[in-house]
Parts: C-alpha cells; sequence; structure tokens
C-alpha cells in the first residue's frame, strides 16, 4: 500500500482529501497544517509521497517544499493549491515536484496525477 502525508491549513480540505485518498487504497500516515509540520511528518513517516498546500500562513509550502528537498531530493511531492495557475517551468525546474492538483479538486485529476507519481516511483 501507497503511504502518503496530507498538508493543508483548511481543516475541511485536509478532511476530504485525506478521505478520497484512504477511499482510493492510498494510506494517510500523517496529516498536518503547516510548512514546519510537512518538514516533521516527512521526516517521521518517510511517505511514498506528500500532498502539501502551497498558500499557508507562518509555515507555508514552499517553506516544506525547499526542505524536504534538502535532505530527500528525489521525495515525491504534489502541490495542492487554490492559486489560479502556477508557471509550468516554476513546477518543473525550480521546485521539481511531481505534479500539481488545482482546487477545486475532481477525482479524476487527482487519480491520474497520483497514477503518474506511483509510475514514476516504480520505475526509479
Amino acid at each position: 500500500m501507497v503511504n502518503c502525508v496530507v498538508i493543508d491549513d483548511d481543516e475541511m480540505t485536509l478532511k476530504v482529501f485525506s478521505d478520497l485518498l484512504n477511499d482510493n487504497e492510498i494510506n494517510v500516515v500523517g496529516r498536518g497544517r503547516n510548512g514546519k509540520e510537512a518538514v516533521d511528518l516527512y521526516k517521521k513517516y518517510n511517505p511514498d509521497i506528500i500532498f502539501i498546500d502551497f498558500v499557508m500562513p507562518k509555515y507555508d509550502g514552499l517553506y516544506a517544499i525547499l526542505n524536504i528537498k534538502k535532505f530527500h531530493s528525489d521525495a515525491k511531492i504534489i502541490i495542492v493549491t487554490g492559486v489560479d495557475k502556477l508557471s509550468e517551468s516554476y513546477v518543473n525546474d525550480i521546485l521539481q515536484v511531481s505534479g500539481v492538483i488545482y482546487k477545486p479538486f475532481d477525482l479524476k485529476t487527482v487519480k491520474e496525477i497520483i497514477d503518474t507519481t506511483l509510475f514514476e516511483l516504480n520505475t526509479s
């Protein structure tokens, strides 16, 4: 089973997204509400995938991504964001994340991005 961590400052989004993942046989081993918690949970659980909200108060998703990448450059990170559109070159070339899910998210898009990320996991 695939293990993941979910980070979002909105409690309802955190719950709904976690339930969606669990319903699709992805085990949510940790949940957090800011970028610092994301880094701590990643270190604690070393999940296959981490889903990180990009815009959060205090410690944001960028903080989490940069700090996780410092000690695990191949981490499978998926940004979950309400930001209209992030530049593809920013996401791919600078942040080097596995994908972006835009809020409001739909099940089909979430599954496609997870399947692509899992394929990358299995071929690396």
